[in-house]
């Protein structure tokens, strides 16, 4: 599906996409589905198939529009340390030229809540990931109406520079803080 699919529209309210996780972050969450359901622990198997399929990020004739809630950028998830080290890769990703990258800020008023992730693909298909399932929706009327729920999530996010602000203000607030030294 990843291979056909040339637009995808991204709404995540509590977590990184897996397509910008980091290694670390991505091994932190696999841990979790190990953890719910005594799974077998392929981590550094599901981590590697996570790192090779965001190759798609470099072809120039896909484009993403990621949208997430300020909320899942500190999501204490994993590590500090790993979670900082996420929040750097998100900067560096928005600067991809077939990337927009948007962030809801906390202090935003919703003109249609942020129930659910769901991933568009192509305005054909949605896809929905729960605890038990993946869904995958394919209803025209389904389509609409995510597009429109897409579009709301988007008009109310920002981009390009005041993201970035967002972004390094949680890196601030993670990080260690230590004593300023005067010179």
């Amino acid at each position: 599906m990843d291979a056909k699919t040339r637009l995808f529209q991204v709404f995540e309210p509590s977590t990184i996409p897996g397509l910008s996780q980091t290694a670390n972050y991505a091994r932190a969450h696999v841990a979790e589905g190990v953890a719910l359901f005594g799974a077998l622990n392929d981590r550094d198997q599901a981590v590697h198939a996570r790192m090779q399929r965001q190759e798609l990020l470099y072809h120039r004739e896909k484009r993403f529009h990621f949208v997430l809630t300020e909320a899942a950028l500190p999501c204490r998830r994993c590590s500090r340390d790993v979670l900082v080290a996420q929040l750097d890769r998100l900067m560096s990703l928005s600067a991809l030229p077939n990337v927009k990258f948007g962030i809801i800020s906390d202090d935003t008023e919703y003109i249609i809540g942020p129930w659910h992730a769901f991933w568009i693909r192509d305005r054909e298909c949605i896809t929905i990931e729960t605890y038990s399932a993946e869904l995958n929706l394919a209803q025209s009327q389904e389509i609409e109406l995510y597009g429109k729920v897409f579009e709301a999530l988007a008009t109310v996010a920002t981009y390009g520079r005041r993201t970035r602000s967002i972004i390094t203000r949680v890196i601030d607030n993670l990080a260690p803080h230590e004593p300023e030294t005067g010179s």
